[in-house]
């Protein structure tokens, strides 16, 4: 069952790779990177709202009201990787941002992991996982190096 989850993970992250590369676009277009992603995440919004009856879950304000504060700071990574990603790949191509991304996102996840931030279970970053976090920072290095 992990294995169907890591497949549909992986289609979402090839999708992903396209994301700033449109938004880099949109940016151009539209003069602003920001701008690019507010249409992107306008267009996100939009496509949330009509699958959240299949969805299930509530935008009541009793239960938003119930959210810790730190919830804020999703929106605020997720606007900041959508105009991010419009302002870096015209400068560093869509291969090295997305490297750059990956090697953020799982030292990030690593953190998260090894001291169970936000009420998650901890799972201690033992040897091979950080040698494999040290391998992906390798690749940012080489992959810049190739552009």
């Amino acid at each position: 069952m992990n294995m169907v989850y890591a497949a549909i993970a992986m289609m979402i992250g090839a999708g992903f790779a396209f994301q700033p590369a449109i938004n880099a676009v949109s940016s151009r277009l539209l003069g602003s990177p920001v701008a690019a992603a507010a249409v992107s995440i306008a267009i996100t919004f939009v496509a949330l709202l009509a699958l959240l009856p299949l969805a299930g879950g509530t935008l009541r304000p009793s239960a938003l009201s119930a959210l810790p504060w730190w919830v804020v700071f999703a929106g605020l990574i997720g606007a900041s990787v959508v105009a991010g990603g419009a302002w870096i790949v015209p400068v560093t191509g869509v291969a090295v941002f997305m490297v750059a991304m990956i090697a953020g996102q799982l030292t990030g996840s690593a953190l998260i992991d090894q001291f169970g931030l936000f009420g998650l279970e901890a799972r201690p970053v033992g040897l091979l996982r950080f040698a494999g976090l040290m391998l992906v920072l390798v690749g940012v290095a080489l992959v810049q190096a190739d552009s």
